[in-house]
């Protein structure tokens, strides 16, 4: 998923764009050019854009192939039975929109992973004969310990600098617990993002630089908003040695007895990469009536961690996606572009799907009008995050008058992508949209054994559905592709 998430609470200090007149002073956009870019919209766009707004509004379509892929299906790891299995059941539902469905390639490693335990075998004040059982999960990554585990040292540290500082000396043949905390305070004022991409960095890296002082495992305190005793887990950089990620409870436990003193651990963990299995993306095309050879993407990755169901990372983005697909089959709607539907493959361990993508289409990337994603989850929409030229803004303007019925409207420029799996398409150069949710409660869940369907709020997501698919639907039929 995404780690820039705009600020919710705080929308003074950021850069938004709403196409209101004070705004307009700003440079970006002038009132002469709204003026003539609304004036250029026809009265049947703006009549199909309510259109679709108020059938997505009122429809549960997204949410029934949610269910089906979170309750029915289940985890949908790389490389799973369960992966597949989605694989099958989206391009299926594609198919009876009457969408042309192909599956494209993509290899990927099969994720397994295995026994998952520690204790703390010896710290200050110990009862005797008694030991502490610490909560955790692998991390993608992860290096097996043998079937008995290890036994091992725990140093301490709370960044990568102290790290450093300790040097090999004292991190030799240790376990190094990276003791770093998600602020929940930018999280509760709306920069979830922000706080999740600080702290992140110790997952993604933290395995590798304890490795390279000589450590025999390596552990992070949970990335997460919420204390309920529940790792998240995640990839990490392949180091060779053992990765976790323990609760942040008990991450503070371990930090708090090692100030008293030794602190030793037993570990296991044996989950594993094993070798690569072919699955694909799902590639879905709404032909277009005008223009078939240009391309309007809507996506959302398909799979997902095995801890919880994946509902909110990333079934629901997928589902969104469909649904604008649905939504114009079932209004005898017909786009000038073609609409293409993706459910991307391995967004969580690696961007293989992607990667695949971009290269297998690289020829065709020129015609890629618009690209949007949908992976920060399914509560209210506020608008989008938008890496676009900022003089294509004033021919936004009639999707944000739509959307304003229930606050999506806002748009956020970035110089970043704003999803993962569309992030080579920026790359190219292509204009890209990723919806622009209310994150403030996502990590509480994200990449947990919590991460299920009753965590989706329905009207939220018919209120995702409706945002995807007036975006979608506008570009798709503008009298003009976005300018580069």
């Amino acid at each position: 998923m995404r780690l820039q998430i705009a600020a919710v609470l705080l929308f003074a200090t950021t850069v938004v764009i709403q196409c209101e007149p004070e705004i307009l002073k700003s440079g970006l956009v002038t009132p002469a050019s709204a003026e003539r870019a609304d004036s250029s919209q026809s009265s049947q766009m703006a009549s199909e854009l309510r259109e679709l707004r108020d059938a997505a509004l009122t429809d549960d379509y997204a949410y029934q192939e949610v269910a089906h892929l979170t309750d029915n299906i289940g985890p949908r790891a790389i490389g799973s039975p369960q992966a597949a299995a989605a694989v099958q059941y989206v391009a299926d539902e594609l198919r009876k929109l009457g969408l042309e469905v192909r599956l494209e390639e993509v290899k990927v490693p099969h994720w397994m992973r295995g026994v998952e335990t520690a204790e703390l075998v010896e710290y200050p004040g110990q009862a005797p004969g008694a030991g502490q059982k610490i909560v955790l999960t692998a991390l993608g990554g992860n290096t097996p310990t043998p079937a008995d585990g290890i036994t091992a040292d725990v140093v301490v540290v709370t960044s990568f600098d102290e790290l450093k500082t300790l040097g090999h000396e004292k991190v030799a043949g240790k376990i190094v617990l990276f003791n770093v905390a998600f602020d929940k305070q930018k999280a509760a004022n709306g920069m979830a993002g922000e706080a999740y991409g600080e702290a992140v960095a110790y997952r993604g890296g933290g395995a590798k630089a304890a490795a390279e002082l000589g450590a025999v495992a390596s552990l992070v305190r949970s990335v997460g908003n919420a204390d309920y005793r529940l790792p998240h887990t995640g990839a990490s950089t392949s180091a060779g040695i053992p990765a976790g990620a323990v609760t942040s409870e008990d991450a503070g436990l371990i930090s708090r007895l090692a100030a008293e003193g030794k602190v030793r651990m037993r570990l296991t963990l044996t989950a594993q990469t094993g070798p690569e299995v072919l699955s694909y993306n799902v590639v879905a095309d709404l032909k277009g009536s005008g223009h078939p050879e240009q391309v309007v993407m809507v996506s959302g990755h398909r799979d997902s961690w095995d801890l919880g169901t994946g509902a909110i990372d990333d079934g629901a983005g997928v589902a969104i996606a469909m649904e604008t697909a649905e939504l114009a089959q079932r209004l005898h709607l017909h786009p000038k572009r073609t609409i293409r539907v993706i459910a991307w493959m391995d967004e969580e361990n690696g961007g293989r799907g992607h990667d695949a993508y971009a290269r297998d289409h690289a020829a065709e990337l020129p015609n890629h009008v618009a690209a949007i994603e949908s992976d920060n989850g399914a509560a209210h929409p506020l608008g989008f995050y938008a890496r676009i030229n900022p003089k294509a803004l004033p021919l936004l303007k009639p999707v944000q008058d739509v959307l304003q019925s229930f606050g999506a409207n806002l748009i956020e420029l970035t110089e970043r992508s704003p999803g993962s799996d569309i992030a080579p398409l920026a790359k190219a150069g292509v204009p890209a949209l990723g919806i622009f949710q209310d994150a403030r409660t996502y990590f509480n869940y994200h990449h947990t054994a919590a991460d299920t369907l009753d965590k989706i709020v329905p009207q939220e997501l018919r209120e995702n559905a409706a945002a995807m698919a007036v975006m979608g639907w506008a570009l798709a039929n503008l009298p003009e592709p976005l300018p580069r």
